[in-house]
């Protein structure tokens, strides 16, 4: 269930980030059974980091104080609506919600756009601005089957 506070703290910290010059203005904090047990803010550029969105600090960090790699049972509060990157770590983390503040067309807005991604995502390999192509499938998917048959796996 949303709570005002939670939310309102994300903003502060937010705001704390970018005054402190540590990253851009974005936040999450992760809530479980009322309490905060993380935080997170962008400190991409601080850090040399491009990964270090806050949803992904703060998952980081609630994964380690759980010591678990899902989040059942948690909320995630964050400042704007989550990044095709955070998004997908937002998935495999398995928050029960994600309440967010601002939308990608805010954010995009002062420059932070990440429309693109959702465009590459849709195209063909070979016409990605950072081309990719697949090599040496078989054998990749050796490996594949050996995790297929491994009987002590933990899935995730």
């Amino acid at each position: 269930m949303f709570q005002l506070s939670f939310m309102q703290e994300a903003i502060e910290l937010s705001r704390k980030n970018i005054a402190e010059g540590k990253g851009g203005p974005f936040a999450a904090i992760i809530v479980k059974g009322g309490a905060i047990i993380a935080r997170g803010t962008n400190i991409v550029t601080s850090t040399n980091d491009p990964t270090a969105h806050a949803e992904v600090v703060a998952i980081r960090e609630a994964c380690r104080t759980l010591n678990t790699f899902q989040l059942e049972g948690c909320d995630l509060y964050t400042t704007c609506e989550p990044c095709p990157m955070c998004l997908g770590a937002i998935y495999w983390a398995r928050p029960d919600t994600v309440y967010f503040g601002s939308t990608r067309s805010d954010a995009a807005h002062i420059g932070f756009d990440d429309r693109f991604i959702y465009e590459e995502l849709e195209r063909a390999f070979s016409e990605r601005k950072i081309p990719m192509a697949q090599k040496m499938r078989d054998e990749a998917l050796i490996v594949f089957r050996e995790w297929e048959t491994k009987q002590d796996k933990i899935r995730y």
